[in-house]
């Protein structure tokens, strides 16, 4: 989608950008004696550690094996954040950290501080260009394509701020954001992490924005996007006591979704008007099946509470044909495999640790190592490049 037709909106919003100025330009707390890698951006992997005393993106290096080293830490100038009832996903949702390869862009979310910290990549070195409000409660998800960014905010009913990028600066764009009035909890209760809605995500072809609303709704929200933003209303599919989490999608565009109310695994396909229909579904037989990766028709589920890796094929379009298991460190929580399809890294959140593992030719993963990111215990996002 052009820029020409997202700045229609903006008139107004520019006055007030001086509100949302960039951070300092290096917000680095070092960067480790490992060789700088400059220009194009391949083989690192960045990981968000939600620490509530000062949220920090943590960046690697893939080794020759596929592990990681560890290069460099750079504060968001945020906060991390805690849902009540959470114990190894303590945002119970996917797609905290988010990136924009057209413009190289990393976005992190703040929950503590409700804000939305923006970065631009070079090797594997981070420049903080922006911490900017999110026009809500508890900021859990990001989605970025070309010019546009969302954010999803969990409490309160949940909502969407939407913000348009015009060359390395965000602006808010106050007539995109949509309220969600979802049944979520009230900080405090036990079931909060299962009622907030869990992401925000483009489809492949960015037409469509998809909010992922767990309990608190039992819905896949979609807002086609359009001439001046997504549509006022979304196009609502309900999905009873599903509890949908994390999505992502397989290489012929189909949604691929994890349902932790009935631990499975589902697929759909998305319509130019928004519209979802269900495809195939699969029982992963484990405990919070929450969080989705995939690459090509490889489909991998983590189980949080069993510790493992469920993987699915889809090589028949649509349709999931299990694999087996892999297992992991305790809490398995995010995941993101490499551009190349070549490694795929998950974080474990009972310790704060990401395995990492080599993709195998048939889809299986060997292990090749793991390493302990600092103060990230019960960390999600990650990025893998």
């Amino acid at each position: 989608m052009k820029v020409i037709t997202r700045t229609l909106a903006v008139t107004g919003s520019i006055a007030t950008a001086a509100v949302f100025a960039a951070a300092p330009a290096s917000a680095a707390t070092g960067h480790s004696g490992a060789a700088y890698r400059s220009g194009p951006t391949s083989g690192v992997v960045f990981v968000q550690n939600d620490n509530p005393a000062g949220n920090t993106v943590v960046a690697y290096d893939r080794t020759a094996d596929g592990g990681l080293a560890k290069v460099g830490s750079y504060p968001t100038g945020g906060l991390g954040g805690v849902l009540s009832g959470s114990v190894v996903d303590h945002l119970a949702s996917q797609g905290s950290l988010g990136y924009d390869r057209s413009s190289r862009s990393l976005y992190a979310v703040n929950a503590g501080s409700n804000t939305l910290t923006s970065y631009s990549v070079s090797g594997d070195r981070l420049t903080r260009r922006q911490v900017v409000p999110t026009g809500g409660d508890f900021p859990v998800s990001v989605a970025a394509q070309g010019n546009l960014v969302f954010v999803l905010n969990a409490r309160d009913g949940g909502s969407l701020s939407g913000y348009l990028r015009v060359g390395g600066a965000l602006l808010p764009i106050p007539a995109w954001h949509r309220e969600l009035h979802l049944n979520t909890s009230a900080p405090g209760q036990a079931d909060e992490f299962v009622s907030t809605p869990g992401q925000v995500g483009f489809t492949p072809d960015g037409r469509d924005l998809i909010v992922s609303t767990k309990n608190g709704g039992n819905t896949l929200e979609t807002f086609p996007i359009g001439l001046f933003g997504p549509s006022a209303r979304p196009v609502t599919t309900a999905l009873p006591g599903a509890v949908p989490f994390g999505f992502a999608f397989d290489s012929r565009g189909h949604l691929v979704l994890s349902e932790a109310g009935t631990n499975s695994v589902a697929t759909f396909a998305v319509s130019r008007r928004g519209t979802v229909t269900p495809i195939d579904s699969a029982a992963t037989g484990q405990a919070a099946t929450c969080w989705i990766a995939t690459t090509g028709d490889q489909v991998y589920a983590s189980n949080a509470g069993s510790g493992t890796l469920s993987r699915y094929s889809t090589s028949v379009p649509g349709a999931l044909t299990s694999r087996g298991l892999t297992a992991t460190d305790p809490g398995t929580v995010d995941a993101a495999a490499s551009s190349d399809g070549r490694y795929l890294y998950v974080q474990t959140g009972a310790n704060g640790i990401v395995d990492a593992y080599r993709i195998q030719p048939n889809g299986s993963l060997a292990r090749t190592g793991s390493v302990t990111v600092p103060n990230a215990v019960g960390a999600e996002g990650i990025v893998a490049l």
